[in-house]
Parts: structure tokens; C-alpha cells; sequence
């Protein structure tokens, strides 16, 4: 449990750390960067599924899963690249603001895809949390488009990855491998036209785009580390973590500008996660009841 704790809290703060990674890699583009982080993130996977000596995984992995972790990829590099575009161009906060309504979008997938039944206080939330995009699109002067498709691509692609059914590493490594062609194949675009700045800017600057794999493997491992030692309430207690630091690093690091308008929209989000997680909270405690106490 201790260890589960250590590993869970390591990956979602090294997640939230990532907005001070990110401009590290200027004057790269959101583009570049991106197609870097998924050429070195299967070079990463791959060194780490070597030293596992772990191949057993691809005489199981079949068409259908081939299929889920193929569209899984372009998912994860639509939340990927608009994340980096929102980190460089000064959209820190609202980047965090869509891991905040993670939770309560993938409330809405519950009840549009498995037909679940919310609970009173679930469907307050999805409700709050619905009139908190509306004051915040009355604030920008638009709709919070970087945090919905932040929000909404992340949960498709937790959705996709449900399916699959596959350990993270392994399914990274697939993910990665669908979208390494094209990633590769954009990078060599830019280098000839001569837009690239992998190599163009001191060796430091090449480590640190070759890194961007790195920093995307380690907190996976870590994740599934935790994942698989930790129960789900303690798992969604954590994922806070992530949003929180991106959030305090926008605000006091970045310094980006949150009017009074702009709290009042964070503010309803918070409270409606407050109340989908008390209510979460709830109902494992009366799942866990025994059932010799339910019975006297």
C-alpha cells in the first residue's frame, strides 16, 4: 500500500510538473515537440520492455485490440499536442482546468455508453460543472476549447484503453508505433524545410526534445505501479494532484490572469468535485459493508 502511494503520488506530480517542461523546448513548435515526444516515447517503452524481456504480450494483442489501441493513439496525441500548444502559448490554467472536469466528463460516458444511473449527487455535479463552461465561455468570450478538448480527448482515450484491456507499457509501445511514421515523417518535413530546431540549438536543447519520451514513460510506469496496488477511491484522490500543481504553476509561475469571473467558473468546478468524489466516497463505504452487518 505504501509503496502504491509513493509510486501514485511520484507519477501525477511529475504530470503536473509537465508545464515547466514544456517551454524548455522553445523554439520548437507545439508540432515538432509533439512528434518528438512520440518517436522517443517508443524508444523509451521498448528499452524498458526489453529489460522486462517481455514479448509474450504481442501474441495477444489480435486485431480487435490492434483496432481500440490504434484510434487510442490518435486520441492521446490530439490531448497531447493541444496540451503543449496550451502550456507554450500561455493556456496553463485552462489546460488545467480540463483535467478538472476529467472526472465529470467521464460521468457523462457512464451514463451515454453503459447506460449507468446516476445518483442524486452525481447528476448535481455533471449539473454544476456544466454551468461552470458557461460562466467560463461568458469569461474568455468563448467556449474553454483547449480544456474540452483536453477533457474530452482524455476520456475517450481512457475509454478506448478500458477496452483494449492492456498493460500500460505494452500499450504504449502500440500506441506509439501507429504514430511513429507519421511523427517521424512531419520531423523530416520540417528539418528540409528548414523549420526545424532539433539540432539547431545546442546539444542541450536536442536532449532535452529526446527527453520529452523520457518524462513520458517514467510516469506511466509509476501509474501502473500504483495502479495495481491501490484502490480506485485512492486513485481518484490522487488524480487531483495533476491539475492542482498545473493550476498553482499557471497562476504563480506563468502568471497567468484570473479575474474574478474566471475564479467563479473554477470555483463551481471544484465544488462539483467535491461533491462527485464525497459521493463516490459514500457509496464504497456502504459497497463495503459486510454482509453479515447488512443482514443484523
Amino acid at each position: 500500500m505504501k509503496r502504491g502511494v509513493v509510486c501514485g503520488v511520484a507519477a501525477y506530480v511529475m504530470w503536473g510538473l509537465f508545464p515547466l517542461y514544456w517551454p524548455l523546448l522553445k523554439p520548437a513548435g507545439a508540432g515538432e515537440i509533439l512528434a518528438h515526444r512520440i518517436m522517443w516515447s517508443l524508444v523509451a517503452v521498448v528499452a524498458v520492455l526489453a529489460v522486462r524481456r517481455s514479448r509474450g504480450w504481442l501474441r495477444t494483442l489480435g486485431w480487435r485490440r490492434g483496432v481500440l489501441l490504434a484510434l487510442a493513439a490518435l486520441v492521446i496525441s490530439v490531448n497531447w499536442g493541444t496540451y503543449i500548444y496550451a502550456v507554450n502559448s500561455g493556456h496553463t490554467i485552462e489546460s488545467a482546468l480540463g483535467y478538472f472536469i476529467n472526472p465529470l466528463i467521464s460521468v457523462v460516458f457512464g451514463v451515454v455508453i453503459f447506460r449507468e444511473r446516476l445518483r442524486p449527487w452525481q447528476w448535481a455535479a455533471v449539473g454544476m460543472g456544466a454551468a461552470a463552461v458557461v460562466a467560463l465561455t461568458v469569461d474568455y468570450g468563448r467556449p474553454p476549447w483547449i480544456a474540452l478538448v483536453l477533457a474530452g480527448a482524455f476520456a475517450v482515450y481512457g475509454l478506448l484503453k478500458k477496452f483494449a484491456d492492456m498493460p500500460s507499457a505494452e500499450s504504449l509501445a502500440v500506441e506509439t508505433a501507429v504514430t511513429f511514421l507519421p511523427a517521424l515523417g512531419f520531423a523530416l518535413l520540417l528539418e528540409g524545410r528548414g523549420e526545424a530546431a532539433f539540432g539547431h540549438h545546442g546539444a542541450g536543447h536536442a536532449v532535452l526534445l529526446a527527453g520529452a519520451g523520457i518524462v513520458t514513460a517514467v510516469p506511466l510506469m509509476l501509474f501502473n505501479s500504483a495502479a495495481v496496488r491501490l484502490p480506485m477511491s485512492v486513485i481518484g484522490m490522487l488524480q487531483y494532484l495533476a491539475p492542482v500543481l498545473q493550476f498553482v504553476i499557471g497562476l504563480f509561475v506563468q502568471h497567468e490572469e484570473m479575474p474574478p469571473s474566471r475564479w467563479a467558473g473554477f470555483l463551481l468546478v471544484w465544488l462539483a468535485l467535491v461533491m462527485l468524489t464525497w459521493d463516490g466516497l459514500t457509496a464504497g463505504r456502504r459497497e463495503a459493508v459486510p454482509e453479515t452487518v447488512l443482514r443484523g
